[in-house]
């Protein structure tokens, strides 16, 4: 079975998510900022991604941050799944 997923751009500049290697269980979804976004400590901020997606019935999609970021700098995402 094909889940196919439907994606908008809201501006022209936007990048679809793609999977970026084979075997990958995700894909890559990019930030549409038009300048650098600087989190003070404990600082919450919605972040564009200047897209909107279709989600077949009985299927989510997941936002997950990166694994180098949240362990390096403690960026994660609120909501997001806690994988141990």
């Amino acid at each position: 079975m094909n889940i196919v997923l439907k994606f908008q751009k809201l501006d022209n500049r936007v990048q679809i998510p793609q999977y970026q290697t084979v075997g990958s269980s995700g894909m890559d979804l990019c930030a549409f900022i038009e300048e650098d976004i600087i989190l003070k400590p404990m600082e919450r901020k919605l972040i564009p991604t200047g897209l909107k997606m279709e989600i077949p019935i009985g299927y989510e999609a997941q936002v997950r941050p990166r694994s180098g970021l949240s362990i390096k700098n403690g960026i994660t995402l609120i909501n997001c799944i806690s994988i141990f």
